[in-house]
């Protein structure tokens, strides 16, 4: 490990607005040439990643794991491997195994080893990359993960998208009935992502662009990030009345949710072992995503 001089990160490199909403501090590379050691903050508290009970103890959400890996990530690529901010980020997977009896909420942070396995590029410019994480908490491993991605710049993405690209394309949250928010593991209303669907344990998405922290700026379809979440709820309320926290999740992304077509209906089924759930996501009948949950 290189002693180098580390370097802060702004909420626009993680693709963040407020500081609060801001996980990375600081990064420093480390031997090897796509190794870096990323130092983050976990707040004692939190508007949406709010901590969660385990027994008697309060720990950090695994999701709040999650949005710090992939803000890691976003900034190293823009602060370390150069990718311009206008470059669109086209996630494909994520996943995390973490052990939640590491993650109680003691005012301490993780310090996270950010591996890109592979960083492939055309003519200069970057086109995918695997990465791998590892989040440790002093000498003890709490966390690991990966994820894939494609990048894309302003025109290929504007073919990508076809018709649906709109700058700045947002629209008013729908005014639904939620589900309560106890069921959905949620404290408060406001954070439901779950309305009642046409059919017994089916549920629409609800995709409120109002909510300060999962809409934060712009967005010209359903951010990835939304479905990851709804996931977790709808395991939730298929566990309804155990109680109910993922250890591992596993989400792969087949392609974007509009904000102009029909509503994203989510569905959670039992997996192979008890406390396990595969969630998929469906709009105007194609399939969005595929997650899975285990506790």
């Amino acid at each position: 490990m290189r002693d180098t001089v580390e370097r802060r990160l702004s909420p626009e490199l993680c693709h963040r607005v407020r500081g609060e909403d801001t996980f990375p501090v600081e990064w420093r590379p480390l031997d090897g040439k796509d190794r870096f050691a990323v130092r983050a903050a976990w707040p004692a508290d939190h508007p949406f990643f709010a901590p969660v009970r385990r027994g008697g103890e309060r720990c950090h959400d695994p999701l709040l794991i999650v949005e710090t890996l992939r803000q890691s990530t976003m900034a190293l690529l823009h602060d370390a491997h150069g990718l311009p901010l206008d470059r669109h980020i086209l996630l494909g997977e994520i996943s995390l195994d973490c052990d939640p009896s590491g993650l109680a909420v003691t005012g301490e942070g993780a310090d996270i080893e950010v591996g890109f396995a592979e960083l492939l590029r055309r003519g200069g410019q970057l086109t995918s990359m695997r990465v791998d994480w590892t989040v440790r908490r002093g000498t003890r491993t709490v966390a690991t993960g990966a994820a894939r991605a494609r990048f894309a710049g302003p025109a290929a993405y504007l073919r990508l998208r076809g018709g649906h690209v709109q700058a700045g394309s947002v629209r008013p949250g729908p005014r639904v009935r939620r589900a309560p928010a106890p069921l959905t593991g949620r404290a408060r209303t406001e954070d439901v992502l779950l309305a009642p669907g046409g059919r017994e344990g089916e549920w629409e998405l609800v995709v409120d662009t109002g909510h300060p922290t999962l809409f934060q700026r712009p967005n010209d379809h359903i951010p990835g990030m939304l479905f990851l979440e709804a996931a977790r709820q709808a395991a939730s309320a298929a566990a309804w009345p155990r109680p109910w926290l993922p250890a591992a999740v596993r989400i792969v992304f087949d392609r974007y949710a509009e904000f102009d077509g029909g509503p994203c209906l989510i569905r959670a089924e039992p997996g192979r072992t008890a406390g396990e759930f595969e969630v998929t996501g469906h709009q105007d009948g194609a399939r969005l995503f595929t997650c899975e949950l285990r506790t």
